[in-house]
């Protein structure tokens, strides 16, 4: 899992959720949503290299129908096409132990789609005018 600022400008890995049993998940997902005072969650969609949604796809849709079922969030899904791949030649570049990046991969992961969507959705908009 990932979180950003109020502000939307910065985002960071917070934890792993090893998956156990459906409620289980969502029940830690939420503990930590609200424990942060999250405004919304976005959930990585796995869509195959061509668009098309295959069976993990279908997954992740279903998990997030499951979790608005028990709590009532703005949820986004985002296509992680690439995250884990990104995240892990970023890794590789900074010499990371192949035990280092399994260990936080995940999380860095779930932070790449996070700021993905933040850049998306709320681009900088850097006044134009020069400052003296």
């Amino acid at each position: 899992m990932a979180a950003c600022d109020p502000g939307r400008l910065i985002d960071s890995a917070i934890a792993t959720i090893t998956r156990k049993k459906l409620a289980i998940d969502i029940a830690a997902i939420l503990a930590l949503y609200q424990g942060r005072g999250c405004a919304g969650l976005v959930i990585g969609l796995p869509l195959n290299m061509d668009g098309s949604a295959g069976p993990s796809a279908q997954s992740a849709r279903a998990f997030a129908r499951h979790f608005l079922a028990v709590c009532d969030v703005a949820l986004l899904m985002w296509d992680e096409r690439l995250s884990t791949s990104a995240v892990q030649r970023t890794l590789i570049a900074a010499d990371a132990s192949r035990k280092r990046r399994g260990e936080v991969i995940d999380q860095l992961a779930a932070a790449y789609i996070l700021q993905d969507a933040i850049d998306r959705l709320y681009p900088l908009k850097l006044d134009p005018s020069p400052t003296d």
